[in-house]
């Protein structure tokens, strides 16, 4: 046994290889590296065509090594089988955002967050960012920032409503995100990358519940990324609050809150324009009637919209019917100004005149 296996040993690194299999694996739609691409680099990696090589001259190792080193190519694997057939088998990298940075260079980052060069085969379908740093060695910050990126660029991925809807998300210098949707005139700010899956929960149910009645153009700036609510306003950056009688406007609400004792505090946020403020609380759950206040510059007394009446406000509103009811004091009878004396002693005073 002992020399059976000495000579096939012996055999095996004799032997030529007589064909040779390449597989690539990872998305068909964004295949930046075929099958030649892998064959060019194995012959520079042996030195000579692959057919024909003694198996030998062959360090596996080394090769999966070589491959792996590619930009598009995150693992490979290769062995002979016993018919001396070399098998190569390759998974591509796969980009799952663009980036571009604020002198305008681009490039992919794939789902490990790893930067990856743009290809000149064809162009990713694959969520966009713009406005990032232009750093050749990235921070701290920036690696958080990046991090970001590819979570939000995961979830918009992997769900093809918000691959549709999505049309870039711009980077603020604030380092948050900013939405620009394909349909609608609006701008949705999303915060980070914090929670980024209950944000654009949030935003479809606002989606479904408001803006499939009103129209995707009647709000210009649409803001989810405080938790539990959705916040629109009719202006984007033009119109002027007066700040301190929006704060007194505030303070009305959140005290009319409290002494109805509604459940849901209406929050005001800073935003120009006319802010609408829809408190939507969980987010996985549907819009339910929700107190809707509009605030303006030329009607700075807040005007509520589809308000949702409490017992005690029910209570505290009077039927049109019922007239109001005077004091006890006013009740009295009145004494008349001007007396008219009695018939008996009007005679009297005749039969006293004509004596």
């Amino acid at each position: 046994m002992f020399t059976l296996l000495l000579a096939a040993i012996s055999k095996k690194n004799k032997g030529r290889c007589i064909n040779y299999s390449i597989k690539l694996k990872g998305d068909a739609n964004n295949l930046f590296i075929d099958k030649k691409d892998v064959e060019e680099l194995i012959i520079k990696k042996t030195g000579a065509p692959i057919k024909g090589q003694l198996i030998s001259s062959f360090n596996l190792q080394q090769l999966e090594q070589e491959l792996e080193q590619n930009t598009w190519i995150r693992d490979a694997e290769c062995y002979f089988d016993n018919k001396d057939v070399l098998h190569i088998s390759v998974i591509e990298k796969e980009p799952v955002a663009r980036i571009f940075t604020i002198s305008g260079q681009s490039f992919y980052i794939d789902s490990t967050g790893r930067k990856m060069p743009l290809s000149d085969k064809l162009s990713a379908k694959v969520p966009v960012f713009t406005g990032f740093p232009d750093k050749e060695v990235l921070t701290a910050r920036d690696s958080i920032l990046l991090d970001e990126v590819r979570t939000t660029a995961n979830f918009i991925m992997h769900d093809p409503f918000w691959m549709a809807q999505v049309s870039q998300v711009d980077i603020t210098p604030a380092r948050t995100f900013e939405m620009i949707p394909m349909i609608g005139n609006h701008t949705v700010i999303l915060g980070n990358g914090e929670n980024i899956n209950k944000k654009f929960r949030r935003l479809f149910v606002f989606y479904q519940q408001v803006l499939s009645r009103t129209g995707f153009g009647k709000y210009k700036l649409i803001d989810v990324q405080y938790a539990g609510q959705v916040v629109v306003s009719k202006h984007a950056g033009n119109a002027k609050i007066d700040s301190i009688q929006l704060r007194r406007n505030v303070e009305k609400l959140l005290r009319q809150s409290r002494e109805n004792q509604v459940d849901t505090i209406v929050r005001v946020m800073p935003l120009p324009g006319n802010p609408v403020i829809l408190d939507i609380d969980p987010a996985t759950e549907p819009l339910p009637d929700t107190r809707v206040t509009t605030i303006s510059s030329e009607n700075p007394n807040p005007v509520k919209a589809n308000p949702v009446s409490t017992p005690a406000e029910k209570k505290a509103e009077k039927p049109e019917s019922e007239k109001p009811v005077k004091p006890k004091e006013e009740q009295k009878k009145r004494e008349p100004k001007a007396v008219m004396p009695p018939r008996q002693v009007a005679d009297e005073n005749k039969n006293n005149n004509e004596q």
